[in-house]
């Protein structure tokens, strides 16, 4: 990475979390019910049976209705446990037990499956920071989830889920950057490549 990419970054990285950070509860609860239903819309008309997810951070896209409904439907959901080694393994979840994980970052607590695990799901939701027109996802810089898409040979569809405002012309790429195959935020879904 060049220090001015990095630099690049680091900055954009700030400024999308200072703009979550400052997002009032109204906002929340108006993009976590808008979510929920594009969720649930997006699960409904590609009758996914089984999703990877994420246990959302207090200031990232609320999730978690999602999956309490997705839960209730018989969905099976793999939920994210982060290694040592920048892999993730993968856990059965129903949302409701989890603890802090490496990083701070909320994860499920239940059966410990491999990386392997997110092969059989019919889709990948995955936070980002932020997400270019051209597909490129920018996470938070621990490069979790570029690594696993990265060693996936036949991946299941990638979405990424941000904000509406975070879907920006272009994010700055680095050749480890994995792209995604559309994005889902609070007002609609956008595919860029099936």
């Amino acid at each position: 990475m060049t220090a001015d990419l990095g630099n690049e970054k680091r900055a954009l990285r700030a400024d999308l979390r200072q703009r979550r950070r400052s997002r009032t509860s109204t906002e929340r609860d108006t993009d976590s019910l808008a979510l929920t239903a594009t969720l649930q819309r997006f699960v409904e008309e590609r009758q996914i049976t089984s999703v990877a997810l994420y246990l959302s951070a207090p200031d990232e896209p609320d999730v978690r209705p999602f999956l309490n409904w997705a839960f209730d439907r018989g969905i099976r959901v793999l939920l994210p446990v982060t290694r040592e080694d920048g892999l993730l393994d993968w856990a059965v979840g129903d949302g409701s037990s989890e603890r802090e994980g490496l990083f701070g970052m909320p994860e499920v607590v239940g059966e410990v499956l491999s990386p392997l695990a997110i092969n059989d799901v019919d889709a990948i939701l995955a936070p980002a920071a932020a997400v270019g027109h051209d597909g490129v996802r920018m996470g938070w810089g621990r490069g979790y989830y570029d690594k696993t898409l990265g060693s996936m040979a036949n991946r299941p569809p990638v979405y990424a889920v941000v904000f509406d405002a975070e879907y920006l012309d272009e994010v700055p790429r680095e050749a480890h950057d994995e792209p995604v195959d559309g994005i889902i935020t609070p007002s609609r879904i956008i595919t860029f490549r099936s």
